[in-house]
């Protein structure tokens, strides 16, 4: 599966009555194709998957897989207690995704063969392959992922916890196993102002919650980060990301509610977040304006 190019992660639009608004999604995934990323990643962290219930999730991933039409990979998110990361795995090939994104499973952890375990149990479920996400209640050791990549399934690893030398020795040892074809994805919040790191120890992909919000920057910036171009790189990463990063750090959540206000100052109506994340407030959210505009202003 090719996924080169910048990861989208859609976010997951609500109505006044709290519904999944199909018609808004299909015209949000719609217009990031227009931007060119590499896959669409529904129902996953940015599109809020902890907020939605199982009928939701399935309807989210089946309208952005329709929308897509084939034209590059869907990632759906699956994951939860297990039972239900089961059913939200089956529902997504019936609707013709292209692989899943396993995401910690709920509440407890588990032992490292437990952990093992789970992503295995989603695997079999269906024909599709799958991303394991390490973070949370699913954070896996060098030897677990080696055990992992003994299934041909296990395409990819998304590194959300941020410790760096960990990364590197799992890459290393998939690579000594032998599996070049596994992806391996910065998975951090707002991951542009880390990716140079990780691209240093093996780590060449990232998902991009702004590009959901802002895409012109975000590709800009990816394409100065494909190009070599530091000056460019550099310009966008001190006069856009770090300001949104440090708005972003204010308030526990808003990785996803400053791109739902993004999008929602750009006259896309994607309503508010759901419990337990909260809105920005009138102040946060003239900041974000400003922010924006910085960002196009370096285009």
């Amino acid at each position: 599966m090719n996924l080169d190019g910048i990861l989208f992660f859609p976010v997951t639009p609500f109505d006044a009555a709290d519904r999944v608004d199909e018609e808004v999604l299909a015209a949000h995934v719609a217009a990031g194709l227009a931007h060119a990323p590499g896959a669409v990643f529904p129902a996953c962290g940015t599109g809020e998957f902890h907020a939605l219930s199982e009928g939701e999730a399935s309807r989210v991933v089946q309208v952005a897989t329709a929308t897509v039409a084939g034209r590059v990979p869907v990632i759906a998110g699956t994951g939860g207690p297990l039972a239900h990361a089961l059913r939200l795995a089956r529902a997504a090939a019936d609707v013709g995704a292209d692989a899943l994104l396993v995401l910690p499973p709920y509440l407890v952890g588990g032992p490292q063969a437990g952990l093992v375990a789970y992503v295995e149990a989603v695997a079999a479920a269906t024909d599709l392959p799958v991303i394991v996400y390490h973070r949370g209640t699913a954070q896996f050791s060098v030897d677990s992922v080696r055990a992992l990549v003994r299934n041909p399934k296990v395409i990819g690893f998304k590194d959300g916890v941020g410790d760096v030398g960990l990364a590197q020795q799992i890459v290393r040892a998939v690579r000594a196993a032998g599996r070049d074809d596994v992806a391996f994805f910065n998975g951090l919040l707002t991951a542009e102002l880390t990716q140079a790191a990780y691209r240093g120890i093996g780590i060449p992909l990232y998902s991009s919650a702004a590009f959901a919000m802002i895409p012109d920057v975000a590709n800009a910036y990816y394409r100065a980060y494909i190009d070599g171009d530091e000056a460019r790189r550099l310009a966008l990463l001190d006069g856009f990301y770090a300001p949104l990063v440090s708005l972003r750090d204010e308030t526990p959540g808003f990785g996803v509610s400053l791109i739902k206000a993004g999008l929602r100052l750009g006259g896309v109506a994607v309503g508010s977040v759901r419990a337990p994340l909260v809105d920005p407030t009138p102040a946060q959210e003239a900041r974000l304006v400003d922010i924006l505009a910085a960002g196009r202003a370096l285009l």
